[in-house]
């Protein structure tokens, strides 16, 4: 059983053939709408993977609330504990350019009002050995509760450091498995600037430390971890893509959702790595997720 504390978004997406510089203005080709919030996407990841997910949220009393849970209720995920709250649902803007490559501002809306309480709702009927996966759209003392009990049950706990927020080193030493592109892998180390040799010796100068296993998404370069003492090491498919928005949820999502499901460490990266790619092929993060038969035609 996997249960995802974070944020529920409604994503307000525009497409442009490319990316304004600041203070520019570029003309859009498109404009759509589809669930989001990085909490949402992970949790929605790992259903499609296969394993049982509660999802830990909140949304507002407004217009976005029920398109943003429309997928994951129909995928059959448990929304029991998402909160129903005054204001907004949380909303993100994305500019989509014509490489895939994006830009993003979130507006959290009611994800800002998760607290101790929710933190607490989230850990309530877990035990140990059960996966807890979280991530920064949400307040930093929430997380940290969420953390700090989960470990004094004994339940797994999965960091994706993102998005990069001031407290994103101290939260990432207090989880099992931490997830991080590469820019957040170096606010975790310490280290700005890293090549591929040097990146690799932090990542093991850190396992060593902590004794965490360590994920650093990389793009088209594929993935890096350390687990038990081991560099893995694997790629994802080779694409071009159209919208990498949720391309990292989805990594995520299937990674908790392997491991709940006993897959080896190795196999569960690689499985991982691939639905990421494939979240590539399709714009829009949820609907971009792709199924568990999906991934496996193409491992």
């Amino acid at each position: 059983m996997i249960t995802v504390f974070g944020s529920i978004n409604m994503d307000l997406i525009a497409t442009t053939a490319r990316l304004p510089k600041p203070g520019e203005t570029v003309a859009g080709t498109d404009f759509t709408t589809a669930a989001g919030g990085k909490g949402a996407n992970q949790a929605l990841a790992a259903r499609c993977a296969g394993s049982n997910v509660r999802m830990v949220g909140a949304v507002g009393r407004d217009e976005f609330a029920a398109p943003a849970l429309a997928l994951l209720a129909d995928a059959g995920t448990d929304l029991s504990a998402v909160r129903h709250v005054a204001g907004p649902t949380g909303t993100a803007l994305i500019l989509v350019g014509g490489d895939g490559e994006n830009m993003i501002t979130v507006v959290a809306g009611a994800n800002g009002t998760i607290d101790d309480g929710d933190a607490g709702v989230s850990l309530a009927a877990m035990q140990p050995g059960d996966v807890l996966m979280l991530q920064l759209e949400v307040p930093s003392a929430a997380v940290e509760r969420a953390l700090t009990d989960a470990k004094a049950r004994g339940v797994t706990t999965i960091l994706n450091i993102a998005p990069l927020t001031d407290d994103a080193a101290r939260l990432g030493r207090m989880a099992d498995i931490v997830i991080a592109n590469e820019t957040e892998f170096e606010r975790l180390a310490g280290h700005d600037g890293m090549g591929t040799s040097e990146r690799e010796q932090a990542l093991m100068q850190l396992h060593k430390e902590t004794g965490q296993t360590l994920i650093v998404t990389l793009g088209a370069d594929g993935v890096i971890a350390a687990r038990n003492s081991r560099i893995f090491r694997t790629e994802g498919l080779a694409i071009e893509p159209v919208d990498t928005v949720g391309a990292g949820d989805t990594f995520c999502g299937y990674l908790a959702a392997s491991l709940d499901q006993g897959i080896a460490f190795e196999q569960a990266l690689r499985r991982a790595a691939v639905a990421g790619s494939l979240a590539c092929l399709k714009p829009g993060a949820q609907p971009s997720i792709p199924t568990a038969d999906e991934v496996e035609r193409r491992i």
